[in-house]
């Protein structure tokens, strides 16, 4: 089992024993890089300036879920000097080791992922919406030989196998093409939605420059949205049917099953595990919220940390 793992199941077996709520952010007033109105809605937020004592390839978690996740393969050389936003400070690199090879097990990504689900998560089990957001910097020039998309970050379902997701930012092919996406699935084992942005990707990720990207998700309406740098992002839906069956009597939400994780930078989130939509990427300041935010709020986040 993987670090990551042990420390679920180890958890797990604390709040079995004791039924004690699930672990909480120390800071009851939430980190300060998220504006005040957010701080009760952020499920879990990564700035990568906090290594786990003891063991510094794990990363605590901000946000108010205590969701601690593994910096997978390269460890603490995943944290590296850059500033994607005033008042950060190391951010997360990601991205493909031996190009070269198929099948490989080694690229460097990160998250959490147990088969039982992650009961620190469970504000997205039977969720009414999400939001997915942080700070992105491109250092690849399309996806990895033998692969059709770019992973960003996401959370995912609660059968996941490591790569189904509930709340997705990606770059993927749609009809050919590869497209800025959030893709999203309300019911385990349902057919996914996904909102592709018309714009051509590389003018929403310039090479080497930090872009803040924001997706929600709207389960109870069954609807999708994408922010660039706090402004809308114009796209359609690839599909015009009703993959999340929301067409019936509601209330609408996602399956009522704990998510088994986060990933980060590719698929399969944990050591020797297959390598799967590698992103050459730094990241910073990962958000993980339990509602669809609102344009205004995305934007008021945006701008609030470009003011440090």
């Amino acid at each position: 089992m993987n670090r990551a793992g042990r420390v679920v199941v180890a958890v797990a077996a604390v709040l079995a024993v004791t039924g004690a709520a699930a672990p909480v952010n120390a800071d009851p007033t939430g980190p300060s890089d998220v504006h005040p109105s957010l701080r009760g809605d952020l499920v879990a937020f990564y700035d990568f300036d906090h290594p786990v004592p003891g063991d510094p390839a794990l990363e605590r978690d901000q946000g108010r879920s205590g969701t601690e996740i593994e910096l997978i393969n390269g460890g603490v050389a995943q944290r590296v000097a850059d500033r994607a936003y005033p008042g950060g400070r190391k951010v997360l690199q990601t991205g493909q080791i031996n190009p070269g090879v198929p099948g490989g097990t080694d690229d460097w990504k990160a998250g959490i992922w147990s088969a039982s689900g992650v009961r620190t998560l469970r504000a997205y089990n039977a969720a009414a919406g999400a939001t997915t957001m942080g700070w992105f910097k491109r250092e690849t020039d399309g996806p990895a030989a033998g692969f059709n998309a770019i992973g960003l970050t996401g959370v995912l379902t609660g059968d996941s196998d490591g790569h189904a997701v509930r709340a997705l930012l990606e770059l993927i092919d749609v009809n050919g093409t590869l497209r800025l996406v959030a893709l999203g699935r309300r019911l385990d084992g349902g057919n996914s939605q996904t909102f592709a942005a018309t714009e051509d990707w590389r003018t929403l990720l310039p090479k080497g420059e930090w872009v803040h990207l924001s997706a929600t998700f709207d389960f109870s309406n069954g609807t999708m949205a994408l922010y660039r740098n706090g402004q809308p992002v114009p796209g359609a839906y690839t599909r015009n049917d009703d993959p999340w069956l929301v067409d019936g009597p509601g209330p609408h939400v996602t399956t009522a099953t704990d998510p088994r994780g986060i990933k980060i930078g590719g698929s399969f989130p944990w050591q020797g595990s297959a390598d799967r939509n590698p992103c050459d990427c730094r990241m910073d300041a990962l958000m993980f919220l339990d509602r669809s935010l609102s344009s205004r709020e995305v934007a008021n986040q945006y701008r609030y940390m470009i003011r440090g």
